[in-house]
């Protein structure tokens, strides 16, 4: 009996590890299983629960009351000619984007060793699909944002920017997509190597809230501190977010181009090494 030794497959698997990863195609291969991964992870998050999808309005806006009657009313902060709830509500659609994504995916490795140990897939569609989930959720509360702008447009004496801000907010939230998946990258790897790491992840993104400009504008810091806000590459964003929205946010063009320089490296960076490492982490999981 004769075998032909020169057989060529789709793709094989094999025990070295790729910097590189899954290429296009068989990335492309798995949709079926991404759209599914999306389906599954969006209908899990409200499963038993009474109001259900609902939630993704409530949590904000239960959020924006608690900033309005806090640090508008108790502590003062001003928003300058923003409304309040215009200027608060903008940097918690924003930041649950950011940290909803980043917390998501940080413990890819670690919540999903039962099935990278059983089944073989390119492992970087697991954060790509709770990535995804994340932003349906923040379409929701993006379109509940618009929905209040247009109603200060509409009613008040409040005037909104040119649309013409709509491009620059797109691509703050393609930056904070690509920023937030990339840390999770990073971190799905050390979490999965060091289960304490966890911990530090939901204690820093705390903690970083309060080093971007989610409750305050940069304006209201004074001058002796605010360079270590800019050293924040999410700094300039929420920045440029809000004014291509509200009209109102100081930042400059060398600020964005440094956010933008740091979101690509550590995405390069992050996805090298999730791929290089990912095999080798099951062993370890």
């Amino acid at each position: 009996m004769t075998t032909n030794t020169d057989t060529k497959w789709d793709w094989e698997i094999k025990e070295q590890t790729n910097w590189l990863g899954a290429s296009p195609a068989e990335f492309w291969a798995y949709r079926h299983l991404l759209a599914g991964l999306v389906r599954r992870d969006f209908l899990l998050g409200y499963q038993q629960t009474v109001l259900g999808p609902l939630w993704v309005l409530l949590q904000p806006i239960m959020t924006l009351i608690t900033y309005v009657v806090v640090f508008g009313k108790v502590v003062g902060i001003s928003t300058g000619t923003v409304p309040p709830v215009l200027f608060y509500l903008a940097g918690i659609v924003l930041w649950n984007l950011f940290n909803d994504s980043f917390t998501g995916t940080s413990a890819t490795f670690s919540e999903n060793a039962h099935i990278f140990s059983k089944v073989y897939f390119p492992r970087v569609i697991t954060p790509v699909a709770r990535l995804a989930g994340y932003l349906i959720s923040f379409g929701i509360q993006f379109g509940f944002l618009v929905l209040i702008l247009a109603y200060y447009w509409l009613f008040t004496s409040w005037s909104a920017p040119s649309a013409f801000g709509i491009p620059l907010a797109l691509l703050v939230i393609l930056l904070i997509s690509t920023q937030s998946i990339g840390l999770g990258l990073l971190f799905s790897v050390l979490t999965g190597k060091y289960r304490d790491i966890r911990f530090f992840v939901g204690l820093g993104t705390r903690l970083l809230m309060f080093l971007t400009p989610v409750i305050y504008p940069v304006e209201h810091v004074s001058l002796k501190w605010r360079w270590l806000l800019e050293l924040n590459p999410l700094t300039p964003l929420f920045e440029l977010f809000r004014w291509s929205l509200l009209g109102q946010g100081t930042v400059t063009v060398g600020q964005v181009l440094y956010s933008i320089a740091f979101t690509l490296g550590l995405f390069v960076v992050a996805l090298l090494t999730f791929n290089k490492q990912g095999d080798k982490l099951m062993d370890v999981v």
